[in-house]
């Protein structure tokens, strides 16, 4: 076989897709967007991944670097910087988790619908777990957050990872 052919049997099975009909151009369009919805559900997953790593990571300040005083929610803005951004954090991440069951719903797969109202789940746990904190101070409370978001950690690994498979294994 001379280079010329195999260039050319290569560009023909890269552009013809089995029963679709319509010139190339109608072809990259239709899948054009189920394409771009996937790509932004995964990149709406990865930054859900990054802001519980980060909210993780300030819960540990929190715990390690203040004490509450049962004041309830008002004080995750008068006791420092670092309870706010925590608190303002974790509103953010409700809002991506809703984002992401939203996106999963849109694109129709059935696994990532389901881990992600389970992970939406596990930070409505999470915060409610913390205004818990912040009212009693106790430490089943610090514990239940860390769980939840661990799980809501999980939950959003299982998403990316699905979402990274071949489309044929996806459902």
């Amino acid at each position: 076989m001379t280079p010329t052919i195999g260039v050319a049997v290569t560009f023909w099975r890269a552009r013809y897709t089995p029963g679709v009909t319509g010139t190339d151009s109608t072809q990259r369009s239709a899948a054009a967007g189920p394409a771009r919805a996937l790509g932004r559900l995964r990149g709406a997953t990865s930054g859900a991944l990054v802001m519980l790593i980060i909210q993780f990571a300030l819960g540990i300040g929190v715990n390690l670097y203040i004490t509450p005083t049962e004041g309830g929610v008002s004080e995750a803005f008068t006791n420092g910087p670092l309870l706010a951004l925590h608190a303002v954090l974790g509103v953010l991440l409700i809002l991506a988790a809703i984002d992401l069951l939203v996106r999963a719903i849109l694109v129709r797969l059935r696994v990532v619908i389901a881990v992600s109202a389970v992970g939406l789940l596990a930070v409505l746990a999470a915060a409610g777990n913390g205004i818990a904190f912040l009212r009693d101070g106790q430490n089943g409370s610090s514990m239940g957050m860390a769980i939840a978001g661990c799980v809501a950690l999980l939950c959003y690994v299982v998403c990316l990872r699905v979402l990274c498979l071949p489309e044929r294994a996806r459902d």
